[in-house]
């Protein structure tokens, strides 16, 4: 029966031009083509929302606000967990688009399929919790906290994780009876935004519930300005995240953010090379570095940095790089050319402020040669921004109070991993470490649908997605007293 619903998720002639909202509606911010990143041939078109369009579904989503929120929590459970049926059921024919549409390789839409499933799994089992909480219970009064869902939440989402980075706010949000409308990426609006529209409704979600609205800067502004959403959840640049944050505070809005990181992976001298160059090619070369989590800055002992840095190179260079839906590659195309133009540049001051090349910095095109920098100082580009592209920038410390103060030199506080024979000394390095996320014997780019999500700093404001602490983030507390009958006052 599943097999049957989820059969053709991806209709283009459904949403040529058109936006979610109530249905499927013309645009009034124009349309845009959804290109293939490895050859640019046009997949298909989409709507880009105006401010106007974002005013009339936030306004449709307040309507719709009152009747959701009534709705059982066991109900809302089970629409999640059949869309997470109907999600996985259509991963034959998502997963090609996936690859096609963000630029990333086969297992990289896979794993964003099951994460996003697993994204709903979890919401769903926030019905299992108690949401009330007794104060006191008196024959007079009694008295009781009860969490209540926000209202509107408007959702803002980034292109390279399009499907995991909108399920994981998306998924709880509706579970805690809160309405939705999702402003994906106009470069991955399908994946990040149409498609979960078409599993939502065919896993009977009731209509004005949840509004997908494709668009940049103006229909973002819009959203976080707009008076009938209650709640920003944002994931992207520190650059728009700051904007964001002061939008959201002007309106006194609860603000969720999670940006930026420029994530610290520590490699000890008595670690296991073989394993620890694994992690760390696969940390900064995955998804070609555009992950937030990437491993940005590895941190090597002096002692066996030349070692390390003979075996990283190595595995770079047997990486193939191509079209992804061509075969079997490790590495496709970057996003667009200003990513591309951003890389080569952080590279080529790197470079310039007395880096070396040990492999890579090449490019065609938009495929950037996975590439390892040795000399790597603090001062440098490669050291303190956020690359976002297939680079390991290397820069060696000799014990480990350094590594520590390496680590945590940056604004940035999102992941770090540190390999080394010694669990206990890689322990301590962990809890010494600015991040919101810590990985001993492993890298850094991890995750999973039931951990707090976040970081420290400029990478936002703290592990607010994920488990238990979706219950904090999508609901507020209420107190309620009741009494079965009034009683007088000294006025």
């Amino acid at each position: 029966m599943i097999d049957t619903i989820a059969a053709g998720l991806l209709r283009p002639a459904t949403w040529d031009g058109q936006l979610f909202s109530d249905g499927w509606r013309a645009a009034s911010g124009g349309t845009t083509d959804v290109l293939d990143k490895a050859t640019g041939a046009v997949l298909g078109r989409i709507g880009v929302a105006s401010a106007a369009d974002v005013a009339a579904a936030s306004r449709r989503a307040a309507a719709a606000f009152p009747a959701w929120a009534a709705v059982p929590a066991a109900e809302r459970a089970a629409i999640l967990l059949r869309a997470a049926d109907v999600l996985e059921a259509g991963a034959g024919e998502l997963v090609p688009w996936n690859v096609r549409e963000t630029g990333g390789i086969t297992p990289k839409a896979q794993f964003e399929i099951q994460i996003a499933a697993g994204e709903l799994r979890e919401a769903a089992k926030l019905a299992d919790y108690e949401a009330r909480s007794v104060i006191e219970v008196t024959p007079e009064v009694e008295s009781v906290a009860v969490r209540v869902p926000l209202g509107v939440i408007g959702i803002i989402t980034p292109w390279n994780m399009p499907l995991i980075l909108a399920m994981r706010s998306v998924a709880p949000a509706l579970a805690l009876g809160n309405t939705v409308v999702l402003k994906p990426d106009v470069q991955t609006a399908v994946i990040g935004g149409f498609v979960i529209a078409e599993v939502l409704e065919r896993a009977g979600l009731p209509a004005g519930v949840f509004h997908v609205l494709p668009g940049d800067a103006e229909p973002g502004a819009a959203l976080t300005e707009d008076p009938n959403v209650a709640m920003i959840s944002f994931t992207g640049s520190t650059a728009v995240g700051r904007l964001v944050g002061a939008a959201g505070g002007r309106s006194l809005k609860r603000v969720a953010l999670e940006l930026g990181g420029n994530s610290p992976f520590i490699v000890l001298e008595d670690a296991d090379l073989d394993l620890a160059t694994s992690a760390g090619a696969f940390g900064s070369f995955f998804h070609q570095g555009q992950i937030c989590m990437a491993s940005s800055r590895h941190l090597v002992h002096e002692k066996i940095a030349a070692a390390y840095v003979a075996k990283l190179v190595e595995r770079a260079q047997r990486l193939t790089v191509g079209d992804p839906s061509s075969g079997e590659v490790a590495l496709g195309p970057l996003i667009n050319e200003q990513q591309l133009a951003r890389v080569v540049d952080i590279v080529d001051r790197t470079v310039a402020a007395g880096a070396r090349v040990a492999t890579g910095a090449t490019h065609e095109g938009r495929y950037y040669r996975p590439t390892v920098l040795t000399g790597v100082t603090p001062t440098m580009p490669a050291f303190t921004d956020e690359i976002f592209g297939p680079v390991a920038p290397i820069t060696t410390f000799r014990d480990d109070d350094e590594a520590v103060a390496l680590a945590n030199q940056t604004e940035y506080g999102l992941s770090s991993g540190i390999y080394s024979a010694d669990v206990a000394r890689a322990s301590r390095i962990a809890a010494r470490l600015h991040t919101g996320l810590a990985h001993v014997n492993d890298q850094t780019v991890n995750d999973d649908p039931r951990i707090p999500f976040g970081g420290f700093g400029a990478s936002g404001n703290g592990g607010r997605f994920g488990s238990l602490s979706n219950l904090e983030e999508f609901t507020t507390w209420r107190w309620l007293t009741v009494r079965e009958r009034g009683h007088g006052y000294p006025f």
